[in-house]
């Protein structure tokens, strides 16, 4: 239960470094010591922004893809690795919450994976995206239902979904299941010359363009401070957890205001595996159920 405290969290929305994944790396332990200096407890950052979002399979076709496909599998993240380790360190140092999203590699593929981190550096979730959204399909995996969790922070319950899984009404119901008190999501940025590198012709960079929408929103559904739609920033509020339960005794859609008896949520919380070993069972296991008595 959410007590009547004020918690102040950051959302980040910077450019990436598209060269490599320690040129991001370098950025987020800069955004994160900024934040700290102002206080900020809780910080997240946008959806698989190291090393960077795939653009390039947003403005071409498969087949002209396969450089830059390669080399986003080169600049991916292990987890853990020598990038989560330093994530990790940041929020021990700055006693401060992450939530993080990476170009996740496992082995022979790329998911689109938020890692949560608490306060004393511990990896508190990794989770995947459950289905990428249309022209993503051709980079990352799907994830599964075991990382639609809500993890204890030392700000509150908190819960991560990326980019279009908002729309997915049962995605959201999920975590608010799971008694959620912050939700979290941050879009990117890219600068004009970043624009041009990865789209060089003109016709294909408005699709680069736009679609920023930094935003921090208290649980009346109204912004807390205004959102940010351009440009590099770091958006600071205090979030008062109170409002949670004042809302909350009003229409509580996973208790009082839900009926469960006529509508509910099946969720496989199982991890996806692609192989499950059923060992053969022991000879000596087999002949004592072999003589079994029969009781007819």
């Amino acid at each position: 239960m959410a007590e009547r405290k004020l918690v102040r969290v950051a959302a980040v929305q910077i450019a990436p470094d598209l060269e490599t994944s320690d040129g991001t790396l370098g950025r987020v332990l800069a955004a994160i010591a900024e934040a700290g200096e102002k206080g900020v407890e809780f910080i997240v950052f946008p959806e698989t922004f190291i090393p960077w979002y795939p653009y390039f399979s947003f403005v071409y076709p498969p087949v002209l893809t396969g450089a830059e496909h390669i080399r986003l599998y080169e600049n991916a993240v292990a987890v853990p690795g020598p990038i989560t380790e330093a994530i990790s360190a940041a929020a021990r140092r700055h006693n401060m919450v992450i939530v993080l999203g990476v170009n996740e590699r496992d082995y022979g593929s790329l998911y689109n994976t938020q890692l949560i981190f608490n306060a004393d550096g511990a990896l508190l979730l990794k989770r995947r995206k459950i289905t990428p959204t249309f022209h993503e399909r051709m980079i990352w995996g799907q994830g599964d239902g075991a990382g639609l969790k809500v993890v204890d922070t030392a700000v509150g319950k908190v819960g991560a979904l990326a980019c279009w899984e908002h729309y997915n009404p049962l995605a959201r119901y999920a975590l608010m299941t799971q008694h959620e008190e912050i939700v979290v999501n941050a879009t990117g940025w890219l600068t004009e010359a970043q624009i041009t590198s990865i789209a060089p012709e003109e016709r294909l960079q408005k699709a680069l363009r736009g679609g920023c929408m930094s935003a921090i929103i208290s649980p009346e559904g109204s912004h807390v401070v205004p959102p940010l739609t351009s440009g590099e920033g770091l958006l600071i509020a205090d979030l008062d957890m109170g409002l949670i339960i004042k809302r909350k005794r009003m229409m509580d859609s996973v208790g009082h205001y839900a009926r469960p008896e006529l509508l509910s949520l099946n969720h496989d919380t199982r991890p996806a595996v692609p192989r499950h070993d059923n060992a053969p069972l022991p000879l000596t296991e087999i002949g004592s159920l072999q003589n079994v008595p029969d009781h007819d």
